[in-house]
């Protein structure tokens, strides 16, 4: 009896030791170094190497956990040349002591020099091949160097940096003032060869010259001009990518126009500017959305290939300082519809036109949807998207739904008010 009770305590004490193997190699926190954003420089007469930069976060601040009278920095940073993203770790380690690790890596930066090099796309197929690095990274382009970019973006209200980007890159993505940006997105788009990427663009660089009547949402990271205290980074507007290279960027306005033309994006609503076709002088403020999913149709064996693009959009007036009264009546309402849809198609007009004279491409995923017009992929590869698209047929149709007048309809007496 006592034999059989030593035995089934050893057979106790087995299974729990196995249970303990996974905790051996168990390592805490505070061993290790987290880059949250990984910068890429290019280095001057050096092809075999660029300048990496890495933000990393200190995992204690901002915690619960930490002390309130801690003094430990929020973040460091440290930039260095090396021969790719996967070697620069462990040089980074003979200056900081904590392992480095990429496994919270959540952006990377590229500068616009580097992105422009027709050797950028080899450079970046460093982080497919980590095996640290997620595919779904945010992709961003800094009009400067991403070392000084880094070091320069100091925002006052955000304790930890990665809380700061994930802030103003979901806030940038549901106002539509910069497009999704993910890594995965960069390569499925570059190696299928048929559309543009379109990446976020950035910089803690203020453009001085400040052009007159400019409307806001015709400006790019840089152009946005501000007086007050808070942080100089600004990010605003596309960077265009062709086959793996940038080639250009886009304005707020149009990056806006992208979400709406792109039938594989959900959008949410978008806020615009118009012309008051009753009063020169102002401007009318609305919000738009989809109503319905983008309409595209394709005839694509035509000598000239055709596309009839049809884009149903709700709208609601926000501002009407002019102070005229569409609520009670039509027919200003009517002439009221007319200009806005007229300007807006105008708008989308001169965006396909700029696509397909000046990029030789496009940036709305139309492409996965002439693919199905084929049966065969050899016979979408014979087509050939990208060099038949500048000469295609585009036709756009915009159909417009004035719902409401903002919150409040009816409006004040203007004579009244000041007799």
């Amino acid at each position: 009896m006592q034999k059989n009770k030593r035995s089934v305590n050893i057979v106790l004490l087995l299974a729990i030791l196995l249970f303990l193997t996974g905790c051996w190699d168990q390592r805490g926190v505070e061993e290790y170094a987290f880059v949250i954003a990984l910068g890429i420089d290019k280095v001057d007469n050096q092809k075999d190497k660029v300048r990496i930069t890495y933000l990393i976060a200190n995992p204690e601040t901002g915690s619960a956990a930490s002390s309130a009278s801690s003094q430990e920095p929020p973040r460091e940073i440290i930039s260095f040349e090396a021969n790719s993203l996967i070697t620069a770790k462990s040089l980074a380690n003979i200056v900081i002591a904590k392992e480095i690790t990429y496994d919270l890596v959540r952006m990377l930066f590229v500068s616009e020099e580097l992105a422009r090099d027709k050797e950028f796309v080899k450079w970046i197929y460093d982080a497919a091949k980590s095996m640290d690095i997620r595919r779904d990274v945010q992709f961003l382009v800094t009009k400067e160097e991403t070392s000084q970019f880094i070091q320069s973006n100091k925002p006052l209200l955000e304790t930890r940096p990665h809380d700061y980007y994930e802030k103003i890159f979901n806030v940038g993505e549901i106002f539509g003032t910069t497009p999704p940006s993910e890594l995965y997105t960069f390569f499925r788009i570059t190696e299928a060869d048929a559309d543009l990427f379109l990446g976020m663009y950035g910089t803690t660089e203020k453009v001085q010259e400040h052009k007159l009547n400019q409307e806001p949402d015709q400006i790019k990271a840089g152009e946005f001009h501000y007086t007050g205290e808070t942080n100089t980074t600004q990010i605003a507007g596309s960077a265009v990518f062709k086959e793996g290279r940038m080639i250009d960027s886009l304005t707020i306005e149009e990056t806006k126009l992208t979400y709406l033309l792109n039938p594989t994006l959900e959008t949410g609503y978008f806020l615009f500017t118009f012309p008051d076709p009753f009063d020169e002088d102002y401007r009318v403020d609305a919000q738009i959305e989809l109503d319905n999913p983008i309409k595209i149709d394709m005839n694509l064996k035509r000598d000239t290939p055709k596309i009839d693009v049809t884009v149903p959009i709700s709208l609601e007036v926000l501002s009407n300082h002019s102070m005229t009264d569409y609520s009670k009546d039509p027919t200003k309402q009517d002439r009221l519809e007319s200009s806005i849809k007229e300007d807006l198609t105008n708008k989308i007009k001169e965006l396909i036109k700029k696509t397909q004279e000046e990029f030789k491409s496009e940036p709305f995923n139309w492409s996965l949807i002439a693919r199905k017009e084929f049966p065969t992929i050899p016979e979408w590869e014979k087509f050939d998207w990208m060099k038949t698209y500048p000469d295609m047929d585009i036709n756009v149709s915009v159909q417009l739904n004035l719902e409401k007048f903002g919150r409040q309809n009816e409006l004040p007496r203007i004579e009244e008010m000041r007799d």
